[in-house]
């Protein structure tokens, strides 16, 4: 499925959150939304997951308006796996990822043994085999945040919205969630920080500045050392791996 944003405005009193800003993502596509603390990603991906509204603008799933299409339909063909999760869910990790099948069930139909086979198997996808009775309340924020990703995976779903889907995992599970993602049969939108996985693992990039867009397209486009002195103020060297992979060496501006 191809999601699209055309010329998004989001404002909150009179503070402009987004203005202008267009994005395409064509399908099995990986973008990543990268920008500093503020740039308008998260709320990107709010607008995208038809969490806020925006005040201009429209966003298309194959090119029709989210807007126009049923709730159901959206939430079956969606899913958003955001950064905050509840801390003190009376639940169990099996629990939470049941709840990306309510979508696919009718209102009051019990949870069936497909179900529970699409949990366990979304449950180890994300590296938790066997967690289905582990106590919300026990894990830590980056197992969390795993649980949360299988939810999204057992809804089975067409886009793939994520933000900042690394935060809290370690560096392995970093790498293993990304290639992952990568070879997922959908269409994957994901606010990043790190600039040299997001060059690595995304097929384009979209980089954002006070609300903006400064720049969209391939990461060796879009990742270029003066670009990123300028947005984030710190100096990188910027080119291919062995591999062919763009890569981005960060450095403190002295």
């Amino acid at each position: 499925m191809r999601i699209e944003a055309r010329d998004i405005g989001r404002r909150l009193r009179d503070v402009t959150l987004l203005a202008g800003v267009t994005l395409d993502a064509p399908p099995g596509s990986t973008v990543g939304l990268l920008g500093p603390n503020g740039s308008g990603k998260s709320t990107l991906l709010r607008v995208l997951a038809g969490l806020d509204r925006p005040d201009e603008g429209r966003v298309l799933l194959d090119g029709t308006d989210r807007g126009s299409l049923p709730r159901r339909v959206v939430a079956r063909r969606v899913a958003v796996v955001t950064q905050h999760t509840p801390d003190d869910a009376d639940l169990t990790a099996g629990d939470v990822v049941l709840l990306g099948r309510i979508p696919h069930r009718s209102r009051l139909a019990p949870v069936t043994a497909g179900d529970l086979a699409r949990t366990a198997a979304a449950l180890t996808r994300a590296g938790l085999a066997g967690w289905e009775q582990r106590p919300w309340t026990s894990l830590s924020g980056g197992e969390r945040q795993r649980v949360a990703i299988a939810r999204a995976l057992v809804q089975e779903p067409d886009v793939l919205l994520l933000d900042e889907p690394t935060n809290h995992l370690d560096i392995r599970h970093r790498f293993a969630l990304l290639e992952d993602l990568t070879r997922l049969p959908v269409t994957v939108v994901a606010a990043l920080h790190d600039l040299d996985l997001a060059a690595q693992y995304c097929d384009a990039l979209v980089l954002l500045a006070t609300g903006r867009v400064v720049a969209a397209g391939p990461p060796a486009e879009v990742l270029t050392s003066g670009r990123i002195a300028d947005v984030f103020g710190v100096t990188a060297e910027v080119g291919p791996d062995s591999d062919g992979r763009h890569r981005v060496a960060l450095r403190a501006a002295r």
